[in-house]
């Protein structure tokens, strides 16, 4: 089914990551009308706590909505419908009438690890969880809960146990994407992707994704607190009058249920075929395909789950934080946010670091950087890994970190590539590559040149997310199929892996996983003890 001809029609396609609210026009062809963005505050708490308030969610969704409505020309009754693409992995306790009770528990957040143990723990266990638990998880659902706490399946119990007044009066426990759903159209619902990791569903049958009562009456969560689950592609239902009303938009305009990042990235970089890969570079990364089959790798954290394309799962493999060395390396260490961030306007610095790294040979001079600022998650899942600098000499400049930077999450891509490769039984010769990181033309080809693969840059790429949203609900409202996307998709470059750079990258990797290997029990010491303090959470009311 090609785009209908009527595409004057509009998708508001929502990208809600960690750093903040996008919104664009897209046409049902793929096409970015128009785009605007408003930050949202990250707060990180010790203990390994990481929230957000929903509240500013729905600020910054609003503000982005009206601003771009108010520059656009076009009649408000030809955005046909909403559709939000959002970080995954939180968790939002709302009340009866669908207030937030507290601030979301982000997908980076590790509080609840110790909760999970004693919820999930046995006599025979493995990473700190009873095997036959386990078991019943890989054959179920795919996969299971993170060891690191940094999934539903912890931040429910965290919930349950520290903040027990919270749990008692909540009606339902929301993901990112569902809570703006319920803000959306009053609806109180999952999507298939977003469901995931609560560990809760049996995911056998790709189509009919459903909660399994063992797992359910085994998760300490009570039933009733767990939302109805939809399709990707479901029309919930027009907005509320409220909603309409605060974005500036027609009553009547339908609402799609829409997906989480990686399964929106997978549709929006035109990656739909099975075996068709997609890396995303933002705040986090990851390698997606989509496949015939449901498969775990239970010792690389690989699995094939639940997505958007009907009859299809997407192999997911989530590098935990990858943009987010260099958000860490602005506001950190070069601008400080209680000084000059605070004192001037601060620079286009993600250009100037291209720049910087431009001027830098491969390899960075010797320097390495591992990027495992917030622990990693594949192919190890490890929470006590933490990030370095290494081989720093007084003759290295700042662009030679820089491009360390770049290349240390490339590297780590590499780590990744090859579990992927072996669960798909099959090389990767092709990415196409989204997110704001493939905005960057010196990333783009480190990324080429460190995996020896020819990288497509999708065009447009930071709207990667915003345009599989569009695309999902294209789908929903039946003006295109799934089928059609790859068509659709346009590319802004081809990177091809310089063979003169192979060997130096070669050496860098091998390296790289040296330090991994000789690092791993020292990093292990150093923070397997932090103490992880509950306190009082950030925004509970």
């Amino acid at each position: 089914m090609k785009a209908k001809a009527s595409s004057a029609k509009y998708v508001l396609a929502v990208d809600l990551g960690t750093s903040g609210a996008k919104v664009a026009l897209i046409g049902v062809d793929g096409r970015v009308a128009a785009w605007e963005n408003e930050p949202v505050a990250l707060h990180v708490l010790p203990g390994g706590g990481a929230e957000q308030a929903p509240e500013d969610w729905w600020r910054a969704l609003v503000a982005a909505t009206r601003r771009l409505l108010a520059g656009h020309a076009g009649p408000t009754s030809a955005v046909a419908a909403v559709c939000c693409s959002t970080q995954g992995e939180g968790t939002v306790p709302v009340d009866r009438e669908g207030r937030a009770l507290m601030a979301c528990i982000l997908w980076m957040d590790m509080r609840g690890a110790a909760h999970l143990r004693r919820q999930f723990g046995g006599v025979a266990t493995m990473q700190g969880m009873s095997l036959p638990r386990i078991r019943r998880w890989i054959r179920l659902t795919g996969g299971m809960p993170s060891p690191t706490g940094k999934d539903p399946a912890a931040h429910m119990l965290l919930v349950r146990d520290a903040f027990p007044e919270v749990y008692e009066r909540t009606f339902k426990f929301l993901n990112v994407l569902d809570y703006l759903n319920l803000r959306l159209t009053g609806r109180f619902v999952a999507t298939f992707d977003s469901i995931l990791t609560s560990w809760v569903t049996d995911n056998r049958d790709a189509d009919d994704v459903r909660y399994d009562a063992g797992l359910v009456k085994d998760c300490g969560i009570a039933a009733d607190k767990l939302p109805e689950i939809v399709k990707c592609t479901e029309v919930l239902g027009a907005l509320t009058p409220a909603a309409a009303e605060a974005l500036g938009l027609a009553p009547g305009t339908q609402v799609v249920a829409g997906a989480i990042d990686n399964t929106a990235a997978a549709v929006g970089a035109g990656a739909v075929a099975d075996y068709a890969a997609h890396l995303y570079v933002g705040t986090s990364s990851w390698v997606c395909a989509h496949v015939p089959f449901k498969r775990t790798d239970i010792f690389r954290s690989l699995a094939s789950v639940p997505c958007a394309v009907p009859g299809r799962w997407l192999l997911t493999a989530l590098q935990a934080t990858a943009g987010g060395n260099l958000t860490f390396l602005r506001d950190n260490i070069l601008y400080h946010k209680d000084e000059l961030l605070a004192a001037e306007k601060q620079p286009d610095v993600f250009k100037i670091f291209d720049q910087m790294a431009a001027r830098v040979p491969p390899g960075s001079n010797g320097v390495l950087y591992t990027p495992w600022i917030w622990g990693e998650r594949a192919p190890v899942d490890d929470r006590t890994l933490r990030a370095g600098l290494y081989n720093l000499s007084l003759e290295h400049t700042r662009a030679d970190i820089v491009r360390a930077f770049l290349e240390g999450v490339a590297l780590n891509t590499r780590w990744l590539m090859g579990p992927v490769q072996k669960f798909l039984r099959r090389p990767i010769e092709t990415l196409n590559l989204v997110g704001g990181g493939a905005s960057s033309a010196v990333w783009c080809q480190i990324f080429a040149d460190v995996l020896g693969v020819t990288v497509h840059q999708v065009k447009d790429p930071i709207q990667g997310n915003a345009r599989g949203a569009a695309w999902i609900a294209a789908a929903g409202l039946g003006e295109i199929g799934f089928a059609d996307v790859p068509e659709l998709v346009e590319l802004e470059r081809v990177f091809e892996p310089q063979a003169v750079n192979r060997a130096v990258y070669d050496e860098r990797y091998q390296t790289f996983l040296e330090i991994h290997k000789r690092m791993r029990p020292l990093y292990r010491r150093l923070n397997r003890d932090a103490p992880v303090k509950t306190g009082e959470a950030r925004g509970a009311t």
